[in-house]
């Protein structure tokens, strides 16, 4: 919205340039003053003016502002500085758009389907905080990207043939000796059962690292197809991925399809791309030295750094992890010459469907997927070596303009404060207590299951929504406080630039205080807590009344002379740069800017509130407008805390 309004000033610039000075004009960059009393937006281009024109920028900008004439939505124009052209927006018609777009935000579709791929959990235990960093990621950038009109598919690798689902296979086989028939009878929670078994193989191994060869019996059994290994590994992984799928789930982290390891192993995959790698030359056998007998790719040094060899396949003819990989990239592109078989998995409570890659067709009318035109893969920092293979893989088949458009969306681990880990029962050392975080780590007692932590956050928004709505059935508290518990967790996990570790802390989060997640939620209640007020001192106001009423205040031209405070000003302009907002995070991946904008417009909104007696404003006017600006504040919260994924309580 504040983008359209750029664009028709940049052309009537750019129309002045050439009628009035017979230029090309120079690449329009539009800045935002420091001050809002020195105009809505500030153009610099008159300084890179000066030396064509031979007159100095201030005098320029002069001529451009006397000059220029009346452009729509545009108050004046002024020569400020050194030789800026500032605009000053027309206030009253840039509200009303403003609250027509808010009423009705879809933006015009964008071709080419986009393919993002998130969470990516090994199917053998249950999920830990970190992936919860991922999985929120990945959502939310799913969900601004489909704000903005693009074509998106959301993917959820399984590697259900990998070594740690051969682990754990492993432990019910050999360490526990069960059946396939007695491990489906367990009762208890799965992904927490295998969880305890995957530490306990962990130890065995350790014992007697011979043990490892069975590792390897397993993993080739299951990527054989081979009794009884196979059917166990399947077993464990599909229920795994189902714990996994609600443990998500209860994020509002939602997925379309789930490609498999198995079928891309099943379906010659890996073969159809081995041969391609071969055949363009991508990668080449060693006949001799440390890599001798295997085939590897030259993989170009990185800041000045020699180049490398990475083996794609091993001399005893196995294929690495990251040729897989390749293999599962050329296919998201198209590039492959095959194509998955699908079946439904589940189905969300919205009517959408999950499917799951098969070997054989279901013939439920299966869905196309993959042959995106762009691709962003959400793994962690730690996977950047392998991710860069994968491009390069890409770029040395031949496939340049798709390397470029295949994005490694990477971030930062998840620790957490030492007063968390207390919380959650970790014992620490006196060293540990004294850190500023921890760093998660199996190994030595810190995991942290996923379910547990939002469990923790569960109980610990209950206690409080307990003593401020205890008027409320028990029901309807507990749903406030899964959806402040999830508010916070997801807004904390967003609020870090995603290059940045993140210490998480149960009482930082969930403060109704500063920048969180409920925060943003209460400011929002705050603001329908007004309509409801008003309505029920008003009842004539409610529904088409109000906007009824809304519309002869804008037409009386009130409206003019009550957006002359720039607080409230400052607030319209930042709502309205919501979209832009969106863009810029879409561009640099980085969600935190949206986070903290929604925080900075609730901060806004929050002080116009203790401001303005709204409600008891006697001046019918001036109390519409102020109902008119907290509407807006409340649409636009509303629009980002969904991008977010943050529901929003009726009552807090």
């Amino acid at each position: 919205m504040f983008r359209n309004r750029i664009e028709l000033i940049e052309t009537r610039i750019r129309e002045f340039l050439s009628e009035y000075y017979g230029i090309e004009p120079p690449e329009l960059i539009a800045e935002t003053p420091p001050q809002v009393e020195m105009g809505d937006l500030a153009f610099p281009f008159p300084f890179q003016l000066a030396k064509v024109l031979r007159k100095s920028p201030l005098l320029i900008a002069r001529e451009i502002a006397e000059q220029i004439g009346s452009v729509d939505g545009v108050e004046r124009f002024e020569a400020a500085g050194g030789g800026f052209l500032n605009i000053f927006l027309n206030r009253e018609s840039f509200f009303k758009d403003l609250y027509e777009w808010l009423s009705d935000p879809e933006t015009p579709g964008k071709s080419g389907k986009i393919i993002v791929e998130h969470t990516n959990i090994n199917p053998n235990k249950a999920a830990h905080i970190g992936h919860l960093r991922n999985a929120v990621l990945g959502d939310t950038f799913v969900r601004l990207l489909v704000s903005s009109g693009r074509e998106v598919e959301v993917q959820n690798y399984i590697d259900n043939t990998g070594v740690q689902v051969a682990d754990v296979v492993v432990g019910f086989h050999f360490i526990r000796k069960m059946s396939l028939a007695e491990v489906a009878a367990i009762e208890e929670r799965f992904d927490y059962y295998c969880w305890d078994l995957y530490a306990q193989v962990s130890e065995w191994y350790d014992e007697d690292p011979e043990r490892k060869e069975l590792r390897q019996q397993v993993l080739h059994a299951i990527e054989e197809g081979l009794e009884p290994f196979f059917p166990l590994a399947e077993h464990i992984s599909i229920r795994i991925v189902r714990a996994h799928l609600q443990t998500m789930g209860r994020l509002g982290v939602h997925y379309d399809v789930l490609p498999r390891e198995s079928e891309i192993l099943h379906l010659k995959f890996w073969e159809e791309a081995y041969s391609l790698l071969k055949e363009r030359r991508a990668i080449e056998f060693i006949e001799e030295g440390p890599h001798a007998g295997c085939w590897v790719m030259q993989l170009p040094g990185e800041n000045g750094q020699e180049d490398e060899e990475k083996i794609i396949v091993r001399s005893n003819g196995t294929v690495t992890y990251v040729g897989k990989d390749i293999a599962y990239q050329l296919w998201k592109f198209g590039l492959l010459g095959k194509t998955f078989h699908y079946s439904v998995f589940d189905e969300y409570e919205d009517g959408s469907k999950i499917w799951i890659t098969s070997m054989d067709s279901s013939g439920e009318g299966e869905p196309r997927f993959g042959a995106g035109d762009r691709v962003y893969n959400v793994i962690d920092v730690r996977q950047s070596y392998l991710q860069r293979v994968v491009v390069q893989g890409l770029r040395s088949l031949g496939y340049s303009d798709q390397a470029d458009r295949s994005t490694h969306f990477s971030y930062e681990m998840v620790a957490l404060s030492p007063r968390c880990c207390s919380e959650l029962g970790i014992e620490l050392s006196e060293e540990d207590q004294a850190r500023p975080y921890v760093e998660v780590s199996g190994r030595k007692g810190l995991g942290v299951k996923a379910d547990d932590l939002i469990d923790k956050l569960f109980e610990n928004s209950l206690k409080e929504v307990n003593q401020r709505q205890a008027d409320l059935p028990q029901e309807a508290r507990d749903q406030i406080a899964r959806q402040i518990a999830v508010g916070a967790l997801r807004y904390f996990m967003l609020k870090y630039t995603r290059n940045s570790v993140i210490a998480f802390d149960f009482a930082e989060a969930l403060s109704f205080e500063g920048e969180t997640g409920p925060y943003l939620q209460y400011s929002i209640v705050r603001s329908s807590n007004i309509f409801r007020k008003l309505f029920e001192r008003y009842p004539e106001w409610e529904g088409d009344s109000w906007k009824t009423f809304q519309a002869r205040l804008w037409d009386s031209g009130a409206m003019a002379d009550l957006l002359t405070e720039d607080e409230v000003w400052r607030l319209v302009l930042d709502i309205a740069r919501i979209p832009d907002t969106v863009e810029q995070a879409i561009t640099s991946l980085e969600i935190s800017g949206v986070a903290r904008h929604a925080f900075t417009i609730a901060q806004q909104f929050n002080l116009f509130y203790h401001k303005h007696h709204i409600l008891s404003e006697e001046d019918e006017s001036k109390r519409a407008f102020y109902l008119s600006v907290t509407d807006t504040a409340r649409q636009g919260l509303l629009h980002l805390l969904d991008l977010l994924g943050i529901e929003v309580p009726e009552r807090m």
